[in-house]
């Protein structure tokens, strides 16, 4: 009989560690201008649909206990995480991702799940869905929600880059730049990329490159914070100019969707659903609010030319130099 109730209480305890290994998260993403240190641990932030196409990189912070999914250089996702506890604390560096599974079962700990699971190392580190407490709490591996576990498993490949860093500084932390924007793009080792580097001179109206990166996937990104525009192919810049914003000028916090153009030429948009504004889904762009921010005439002209399939363009009334702040976010994709 002792035998049996000590089998049986084994068996309960097994059933309880699976249990909290997959312990209820967030099902849906938090709303898009959400800052990101506000997050609760088991919350997150996504929609894929402002940068449609392109190379995608992780970026985890120990640190903060957070991860970044970038996708064509703009921040599509933002994740509280679990990382290695003390005694097992998660390995930093640049990896990739070896082999992928979304049933998989730990070889090391009595077969414990691990949905979605995403290897880094072929000793048992992973990006997988797991119990997230608000403290690095694991054997290792990096525990994300299940839902956004599935969401960046259904868009990776095998081959992503997944930066890994312990550092504090603002350096590795782009939500420090514009917290709420996702305007933080990055290089390939995981560290804000040029919007912080190589501004403008005094005299300097724009600057147009577009050899440095001759295709892939455009984004366009606008701050009326700092009266900039910036212009991404690939995740690599290639133009950036001045504008001209009105005093007092509102942008707000939008995404919409390139409808194609009218017989005049002119673009027509359609807002999306993303998460905190599905209400403006299916509505026209107000054409006055495009309006309302000047671009230097041979600017504009030039990337107009690069806009096509899969472009994204986002504003934001923040900032993108570090230290400012704003309101929020505005997307407005290519299809």
């Amino acid at each position: 009989m002792r035998f049996a109730f000590t089998a049986a209480f084994a068996a309960a305890l097994l059933a309880t560690t699976a249990a909290q290994a997959l312990a209820p998260s967030a099902t849906t993403s938090s709303p898009f201008d959400t800052p990101v240190m506000d997050l609760k641990p088991g919350q997150w932030i996504w929609d894929d649909r402002i940068a449609p196409a392109g190379p995608i990189m992780v970026v985890v912070n120990l640190a903060t206990q957070r991860a970044y999914v970038y996708r064509n250089g703009v921040r599509i996702g933002v994740t509280t995480v679990s990382s290695g506890k003390p005694g097992k604390k998660t390995p930093t560096g640049i990896f990739t991702i070896l082999q992928k599974n979304k049933d998989h079962k730990s070889n090391l700990y009595n077969s414990a799940p691990m949905p979605y699971m995403q290897r880094l190392t072929w000793d048992g580190i992973a990006l997988h869905a797991g119990n997230l407490p608000g403290y690095p709490a694991s054997h290792g591996c990096i525990r994300m929600p299940l839902e956004f576990s599935k969401l960046l498993f259904g868009v990776s490949n095998m081959g992503m880059t997944v930066v890994v860093t312990d550092e504090k500084g603002p350096a590795l932390q782009p939500e420090k730049v514009v917290d709420n924007a996702f305007l933080s793009t990055i290089d390939p080792k995981g560290k804000p990329n040029s919007s912080l580097e190589n501004p403008l001179g005094p005299d300097e109206i724009s600057r147009w490159t577009p050899e440095r990166s001759p295709t892939g996937p455009v984004t366009i990104m606008v701050s009326t914070g700092s009266e900039r525009i910036l212009v991404y192919r690939n995740g690599i810049e290639i133009g950036r100019s001045r504008i001209g914003v009105p005093k007092g000028f509102d942008m707000g916090t939008r995404a919409a969707q390139f409808a194609g153009r009218d017989a005049n030429g002119v673009a027509q948009w359609v807002y999306l659903g993303i998460p905190g504004y599905e209400e403006r889904k299916g509505q026209n762009v107000d054409q006055n609010a495009i309006n309302m921010v000047k671009i230097p005439p041979q600017f504009y002209a030039n990337m107009r030319n690069v806009v096509g399939e899969g472009t994204t363009l986002l504003a934001t009334d923040g900032g993108l130099t570090q230290g400012s702040s704003g309101k929020g976010l505005t997307v407005l994709t290519s299809d």
